[in-house]
C-alpha cells in the first residue's frame, strides 16, 4: 500500500499527462501553435512561490514559529488547535504542499512523544484537511487556484469573495472537530533544536537579511499575481536572487508539477483542436462544472482536474469552487494528502488501514457540509 501510493503522488499523473500528450500529438499535428498552449505566467509564478518558499524554510521561519507557538500549549486541545490552524492560514500564503511539508514533521516528533495512535491520525488527518480548506481561500493557495484564476482574469477580490463563505464554513468545522479532542495536560518538550531553528536564532543577522530578502521576493510575486508587475520581470529577479542567496535551492522546486502542466496544456490544446470531441466535453460539463469537477477531483485529483476541464467551459468560478471543495474526499482527491500519508506511514506502530478509514471518513463530512453549502448558496 506505501509503495503504491508513493508511486501515485510521484509518478502517475506526470506519466498520464505525458500519455495523453503524446497521443493527442498523433491527431493534431506538432507546431508552433504548441507553444500557444502553454500559459507561461501560470508556470513562472509556480516556480516563482515555490523557490520562494523554500527560501522562508531555509531560514528556519516556520520550525522557529511552531516551537515557540507550541510552547503556549498546556494541555492536546491547545496543541491541537495550534498545530491544525498553523496549516489553515498558511496554506494560503505558502500552498497547502509545503504547509504539510513544513508542519506534519513537526507534529510527528511532538506525537511520538505523545505515543496515542488515535490521537496521532485524528491531529495528521485534520492538519491535512486544513491545509486543502485554507489554501482554497487565496489564488496562491495551491497550483488549480493560481491557474484558473490567471485565465478566468477574475479580479482579486472576486476571488477572494467567491471562496470566503467556503472558508468560513472550513474554519468552522475545524473548530468543532478540535474541540473535540480532550484537553489532556501535556508533558512535552516543545523546544527541541532542529538545524534550521538553531540557523534562525544564532544567526539572527544573516538569518534576517536572507529573510528580508525573501520577503521582497514573496511581495514581487503577489505582486505579479495581482496583475501589477510582468512575470517575466519577477521571474528574473526571483532566479537571480536565489541563485546569488543560495543556488541549492534551485533544485528543490517541484520541477515534475511544471512538467506535469506543461504535457496537459498541450493535450487540452490539441483536444479543443478536435471540433467532435471539444463539443461532446463541453456539452457534458456544461452547467454541471462543480459537481463534475468534484467527481473528477476523487479520480485524478484536482489539480488535472481543473486544467482539463477549464478546456471545455467559461464558468471559471464554478471549477474553482468545484476543484477546492473535489481535493477533500478520497486520498488521491489532493496530492497534497499523499504527503501527510507518507510522513505517518514511516511513524512508529502506523495503522495505515485505520489512517485510511478516518481519512476517509472525515474528509466526507466535511465534503457533504460543503456541498450542502454550495447548493444552498
Amino acid at each position: 500500500m506505501k509503495s503504491i501510493l508513493k508511486f501515485i503522488k510521484e509518478e502517475v499523473v506526470f506519466t498520464i499527462a505525458c500519455i495523453l500528450a503524446f497521443i493527442s500529438a498523433f491527431i493534431v499535428t506538432p507546431s508552433s501553435e504548441y507553444i500557444d498552449y502553454i500559459d507561461f505566467r501560470t508556470l513562472g509564478l509556480l516556480l516563482a512561490l515555490m523557490l520562494v518558499v523554500q527560501g522562508f524554510k531555509s531560514c528556519g521561519v516556520f520550525d522557529t514559529l511552531v516551537r515557540l507557538l507550541t510552547n503556549f500549549a498546556n494541555n492536546r486541545r491547545q496543541l491541537s488547535f495550534i498545530l491544525v490552524l498553523l496549516c489553515f492560514f498558511f496554506s494560503m500564503l505558502i500552498t497547502n504542499d509545503v504547509a504539510l511539508i513544513t508542519f506534519v514533521p513537526f507534529t510527528i516528533l511532538i506525537l511520538d512523544i505523545i505515543d496515542d495512535p488515535k490521537f496521532s491520525i485524528y491531529i495528521i488527518v485534520l492538519e491535512t484537511v486544513a491545509a486543502n480548506l485554507g489554501s482554497m481561500f487565496t489564488p496562491i493557495g495551491n497550483p488549480q487556484n493560481l491557474y484558473l484564476y490567471s485565465i478566468s482574469e477574475m479580479s482579486i477580490l472576486s476571488f477572494l469573495k467567491l471562496m470566503l463563505p467556503y472558508t468560513i464554513i472550513s474554519f468552522v468545522l475545524l473548530v468543532l472537530a478540535i474541540m473535540l479532542v480532550k484537553p489532556i495536560p501535556l508533558d512535552i518538550d516543545a523546544t527541541n533544536n532542529s538545524s534550521n531553528t538553531q540557523n534562525f536564532t544564532k544567526n539572527s543577522f544573516k538569518t534576517t537579511i536572507s529573510f528580508a530578502i525573501y520577503a521582497f521576493l514573496f511581495l514581487l510575486s503577489i505582486l505579479t499575481v495581482l496583475h501589477i508587475l510582468d512575470y517575466k520581470i519577477m521571474l528574473i529577479i526571483v532566479l537571480l536572487s536565489i541563485a546569488i542567496l543560495n543556488y541549492k535551492l534551485l533544485l528543490k522546486a517541484d520541477y515534475i508539477l511544471l512538467l506535469t502542466f506543461i504535457a496537459f496544456f498541450i493535450f487540452i490544446g490539441n483536444i479543443k483542436n478536435i471540433e467532435a470531441v471539444s463539443n461532446l466535453l463541453a456539452s457534458l460539463v456544461e452547467g454541471r462544472e462543480c459537481f463534475v469537477a468534484i467527481g473528477a477531483s476523487q479520480i485524478v485529483s484536482n489539480v488535472p482536474a481543473a486544467m482539463l476541464l477549464s478546456g471545455f467551459t467559461s464558468k471559471f468560478d464554478q471549477l474553482i469552487i468545484g476543484t477546492n471543495l473535489g481535493g477533500l474526499g478520497t486520498l488521491i482527491a489532493s496530492m497534497a494528502s499523499l504527503i501527510s500519508y507518507k510522513f505517518y506511514a514511516k511513524m512508529k506502530a502506523s495503522n495505515i488501514k485505520r489512517y485510511i478509514l478516518a481519512f476517509t471518513l472525515i474528509n466526507i463530512i466535511f465534503l457533504v457540509v460543503l456541498i450542502v453549502a454550495y447548493i444552498l448558496f
